[in-house]
């Protein structure tokens, strides 16, 4: 059992600059970039608040409020805002800050939850799966409830 922290503890704030690689033919960012940027986001958070191993499960609320700039900064705060005994959510705040100015501007937020997972035998389960299913003996066989194997 892990005890508890608080989520000021496994806070996480990414920077990063955009670049024309990251933008569309109008010099903004991609949003899938944005979207790959958030789940990585706020995997770092989970990652430090339960110091174990997780998988997306969804993305909730994702909203795209502003345009990023090819030159700005990309600011994202991922903050753990519910746990439970198997997955746990965390919110991404998105900020774009001019670089000549620093005026920020947030730009995108979204809910993510993440679930824990198991490797058992070389087999990856996500936690729900684990416990639906046993996993593989030593011979590779599976004993479900009620095969008296």
């Amino acid at each position: 059992m892990l005890s508890p922290k608080r989520s000021s503890e496994s806070a996480t704030e990414m920077v990063q600059v955009v670049l024309p690689n990251d933008a569309n033919p109008l010099g903004y960012i991609l949003g899938g970039t944005v979207m790959h940027l958030i789940d990585i986001a706020g995997a770092i958070a989970c990652h430090r608040h339960t110091r174990s191993l997780l998988v997306t499960a969804a993305v909730d609320g994702l909203q795209f409020l502003h345009p990023i700039k090819v030159g700005d900064l990309i600011i994202l705060k991922a903050l753990v805002t519910a746990v439970w005994s198997t997955s746990l959510e965390v919110e991404v705040e998105v900020f774009s800050e001019e670089t000549l100015t620093g005026v920020r501007r947030m730009t995108s937020r979204a809910f993510l939850t993440f679930v824990a997972t198991v490797i058992l035998s070389g087999v990856f389960f996500a936690h729900s799966d684990a416990l639906a299913a046993p996993p593989p003996t030593a011979d590779g066989v599976t004993v479900l409830p009620g095969d008296g194997g």
